[in-house]
C-alpha cells in the first residue's frame, strides 16, 4: 500500500512533512501512517480537553478500526488511514484497479459509525445537480422544494471521479471544503461527520478528465490499496463460501 499528502496538512505546506516529497510524494504506508498518528497525538495534546476525553477518543478510534477490519481483511493500514481521515474531517483519494475493496471499505466505515452511506458513480453525462440536488416544483403546494442529492450523507463514495467532466467535479469543491451546498441562493449544510472517499483507476486514462489542482488540494491523503496476500485471498474465499 502506498500513499501521499496533498495540499496543506495540519498547517504544513505541501511537501513540508518529513520524508514526503513535493506534491504527491509516495512513502511506505506504515511509516507514514505512524507519522500521521504522531501528528494527530500532538494536535490532541494541544487541545483543551481532559485526559479522560482524549483517552476515550483513542479508545473509540481503536474500536472503530477493529470493527472495519472485520470486513476489510488484510488491509490494516488502509483502515487506519480512513479512520484518521474521518477524525480529521478531511477526504481521501484511493487509486487502484477495480475489485480491491475500496467500495467495501467506505461502506464498512459508514456502517461502523451508524452513518448514512452514499455511492456516486461518476460518468461523462453526470450533472452537478445529480450530486448536490435541485429545486423541484410541487404541483400540490405550488411551491419549489429543494430535493437533496446523494452528497447529503456521512460517507460519500465518489467512484471513478475522473470520468466526470470538470464542471461536474467542481460540484464537490464547496461540499468538501465548507461542508455545505448552495442551490438557488440557499445554503444547505451537510451532515456531520462528512467524508468523501474518491476512487480512480490510475492505469486507464481513455475517456477520463484529470483532477484540477484545486480539487486535489481538497484531499488530505492519496493512497493505493494494493493486492491482498495469498493467505488473505484464501480467507476471503473461505468466508464467501461459508456465507459470511
Amino acid at each position: 500500500m502506498e500513499l501521499g499528502f496533498a495540499g496543506s496538512v495540519g498547517g504544513y505546506p505541501r511537501g513540508a512533512w518529513p520524508g514526503v516529497r513535493e506534491g504527491w510524494g509516495w512513502k511506505d504506508a506504515k511509516a507514514t501512517a505512524s507519522m500521521v498518528t504522531n501528528e494527530l497525538s500532538l494536535i490532541l495534546s494541544m487541545m483543551t480537553v481532559s485526559p479522560m476525553s482524549t483517552q476515550d477518543a483513542f479508545e473509540t478510534s481503536r474500536k472503530l478500526r477493529e470493527n472495519v477490519e472485520r470486513v476489510v481483511l488484510g488491509k490494516p493500514e488502509l483502515v487506519q488511514l480512513l479512520v484518521l481521515t474521518l477524525l480529521a474531517e478531511e477526504h481521501v483519494l484511493l487509486e487502484d484497479v477495480p475489485g480491491l475493496g475500496k467500495t467495501l471499505a467506505a461502506k464498512a466505515l459508514a456502517l461502523s459509525i451508524d452513518g448514512k452511506f452514499s455511492r456516486l458513480q461518476f460518468t461523462p453525462d453526470l450533472l452537478p445537480s445529480d450530486i448536490t440536488g435541485s429545486m423541484i416544483y410541487r404541483s400540490d403546494s405550488r411551491e419549489f422544494e429543494f430535493v437533496a442529492g446523494p452528497i447529503f450523507a456521512n460517507v460519500v463514495l465518489a467512484d471513478e471521479i475522473n470520468r466526470a467532466p470538470p464542471r461536474t467535479q467542481s460540484a464537490l469543491l464547496e461540499a468538501m471544503s465548507e461542508g455545505q451546498v448552495s442551490s438557488d441562493g440557499t445554503t444547505h449544510h451537510l451532515p456531520s461527520p462528512f467524508i468523501v472517499v474518491a476512487t480512480q483507476n490510475p492505469f486507464e486514462f481513455e475517456g477520463t478528465y484529470a483532477l484540477p489542482e484545486s480539487q486535489l488540494d481538497r484531499f488530505l491523503l492519496r493512497a493505493s490499496v494494493g493486492y491482498p496476500t495469498r493467505e488473505i485471498e484464501r480467507e476471503v474465499l473461505s468466508s464467501h463460501r461459508d456465507g459470511e
